[in-house]
C-alpha cells in the first residue's frame, strides 16, 4: 500500500465519512475550474469540520510530504484552488467550517469561519442590524475564506475597501500544523508585524485561513440607484468627482460599462431591456447610500444628475424607483459575464490603474488589441471608482473559438504592457493562481518577487501549501 493511500486512510478515520471524498464523481466539482480552463486530479478531497481537524490533517500531510490545495467555494477565476494534473495532492475544502461564531453589534464586528458563504455572512450581519458590505457576483456560492485568500474586491470597494480592509483578525493553520489565533477584534493593534496581511491575498500558499473577525457598518437607511449614459468615456472622471462632492461622498458603487456589454445582455439575457431610447457608447451604474434618515438622498441624486445633464457630462439618466427597478439595472451590470459566454471565446483581463487614468487605459488598450487582432470585440466594464477594469475580449465573429483562445498569451502581453507603463496591476481582485504566474514574474518588480519567495520559503519550506500557485 502506498504512502499516499495510507495517508488518505488515516485522514478518513479522523474526519469521518462526511469529511472525506475519494470517488471520482464526488470529487469532480472540486477538481474543475469554473471557466473550464483547468481540470486537476487529487488523491482525495478532505472536508474537516473544525479548526482542530484542519490542523490534524495538515500535520499528517506535512509528515508524509503530501501537498494540500486549500479550497473554499471554488469560484475563483485563476485556477488557484485547483490541484495539478499529476494527482499527488489532497484538496482541503473549508465548506464544513461554516459557523458564525459571534456577532458583536456594539463593536461592529463578527467572527465567522472560512466556509461561511458570503451571502450568509451578509444575512447574519443584517439580522443583527448591521451591514457587511463586501459584495461580489459570486456571493451566493463563494466562501469567506476564499474571498480573504484572494483579497476579493467587488462592487463596494470605493466606499468600504477590499476584503483586506474589512478584516480585523484571522485564525490560520500554518504549514506545520500549528494554529495562529489572531482573532482580535481590535481597530488598533501596533504590537509588531501585521501578520494577517501575509495570509490575506496569499491564495492559501502560506497557510489555511479557518476563521476571521470582520468589520461591520450601519445598515443604509436609503439607497439611490441610477444609470447614466455618457457620450465619451473621458466624462466618467468628471461625473465621479461631481457625484462624490455633491453627495457628501455617499457613493458606494460606481460601475462603468461599454455598450457591447449592454448589447450582449439585451441579446442573451431574458427580461433585460434597454433603459434608454437610443444607444450610448458608455454607461455608469451607481449607488448612493446613507444611514442618515434626514439625508434627503433622492433629492440629492436628482439634483446632481440634473447638473451633470445640463453641463453635458451625461447624455441621459434613469433613477430607479424602488428595489425592483434597481435590481433590473444591476441585472445588466452583473449579467455581462454571463451574456458574454454566448458570444464565443473570451479572453479576460482583471487590471487596475490609477482612477485618473482609466479613460486613457481604455483608449490605449482598445486601440492596441484591435490592431493586434482585427475584429476582436472589447467588452470592458468594472469598478471604475477604484480603478479596476475587467477588460474582456470576445472573439471575432468569423474566428474559431480555439484559434482565438490561442491568442490569450499574446493579447495578455499587449494589455499588460500598457498597464505596466501606467503604474497599474495585472490582477486587481482575482489573484494570480496558475493563470498569471508567468505574467507576474514578467511584470512584477524583481525585488518584490524575491521578497515573496523568501516569505514562502520561511513559512512553507517544504512547499506543501498550494504548491505552484502565485510563486
Amino acid at each position: 500500500m502506498s504512502v499516499l493511500t495510507l495517508l488518505v486512510d488515516r485522514i478518513a478515520q479522523m474526519v469521518g465519512p462526511n469529511g472525506m471524498i475519494t470517488d471520482p464523481a464526488g470529487m469532480g466539482p472540486y477538481l474543475r475550474e469554473e471557466r473550464g480552463l483547468y481540470q486537476g486530479r487529487a488523491a482525495a478531497v478532505v472536508r474537516p469540520a473544525t479548526t482542530d481537524e484542519v490542523a490534524a490533517v495538515v500535520v499528517l500531510c506535512a509528515k508524509a510530504g503530501v501537498p494540500l490545495v486549500p479550497q473554499g467555494g471554488n469560484t475563483g477565476l485563476v485556477g488557484g484552488g485547483i490541484p495539478w494534473e499529476h494527482g499527488g495532492e489532497i484538496v482541503l475544502s473549508t465548506r464544513r467550517l461554516n459557523r458564525v461564531r459571534a456577532i458583536d453589534p456594539l463593536n461592529y464586528t463578527m467572527t465567522v469561519e472560512a466556509g461561511c458563504v458570503l451571502a450568509e455572512v451578509q444575512a447574519a450581519a443584517a439580522a443583527a442590524g448591521r451591514l457587511f458590505p463586501l459584495s461580489l457576483a459570486a456571493e451566493g456560492s463563494c466562501c469567506i475564506g476564499g474571498t480573504l485568500a484572494t483579497n476579493a474586491g467587488g462592487l463596494n470597494v470605493l466606499h468600504y475597501g477590499t476584503a483586506r480592509d474589512l478584516t480585523l483578525g484571522l485564525e490560520v493553520v500554518l504549514p506545520d500544523g500549528r494554529v495562529w489565533n489572531g482573532l482580535r477584534a481590535l481597530a488598533k493593534d501596533n504590537t509588531g508585524y501585521a501578520l494577517k496581511h501575509l495570509f490575506i491575498g496569499a491564495e492559501g500558499t502560506l497557510g489555511i485561513i479557518t476563521a476571521a473577525v470582520l468589520k461591520l457598518f450601519p445598515q443604509p437607511h436609503d439607497v439611490q440607484t441610477a444609470l447614466c449614459a455618457l457620450p465619451r468615456v473621458e466624462n466618467v472622471l468628471t461625473l465621479l468627482s461631481q457625484v462624490r462632492a455633491a453627495s457628501g461622498d455617499a457613493v458606494t458603487a460606481f460601475e462603468l460599462m461599454a455598450r457591447p456589454g449592454l448589447a450582449f445582455c439585451l441579446r442573451h439575457l431574458p427580461g433585460v431591456t434597454d433603459p434608454f431610447a437610443c444607444a450610448w457608447p458608455w454607461y455608469v451604474l451607481m449607488d448612493l447610500s446613507t444611514s442618515n434618515p434626514e439625508a434627503a438622498l433622492p433629492a440629492v441624486c436628482e439634483s446632481l444628475l440634473e447638473t451633470a445633464l445640463t453641463e453635458g457630462v451625461i447624455g441621459d439618466a434613469v433613477i430607479a424607483r424602488g428595489h425592483r427597478q434597481a435590481a433590473a439595472l444591476w441585472r445588466i451590470r452583473e449579467g455581462i459575464p454571463e451574456a458574454q459566454k454566448h458570444e464565443g471565446g473570451s479572453i479576460k483581463h482583471d487590471i487596475s490603474v490609477p482612477v485618473s487614468r482609466v479613460p486613457e487605459f481604455l483608449n490605449r488598450a482598445t486601440t492596441a488589441v484591435e490592431e493586434a487582432l482585427p475584429g476582436v470585440r472589447v467588452c470592458a466594464f468594472g469598478h471604475v471608482g477604484d480603478g479596476n477594469i475587467h477588460f474582456n475580449l470576445s472573439q471575432p465573429p468569423a474566428m474559431a473559438r480555439e484559434a482565438f483562445l490561442a491568442e490569450w498569451p499574446r493579447l495578455n502581453q499587449v494589455v499588460h504592457d500598457i498597464v505596466r507603463t501606467m503604474g497599474g496591476s495585472i490582477s486587481a481582485e482575482h489573484g494570480i493562481g496558475r493563470l498569471k504566474r508567468t505574467e507576474l514574474v514578467r511584470c512584477k518588480d524583481p525585488v518584490e518577487m524575491d521578497l515573496m519567495r523568501r516569505i514562502k520559503q520561511a513559512l512553507d519550506p517544504h512547499t506543501l501549501m498550494n504548491p505552484g500557485k502565485v510563486v
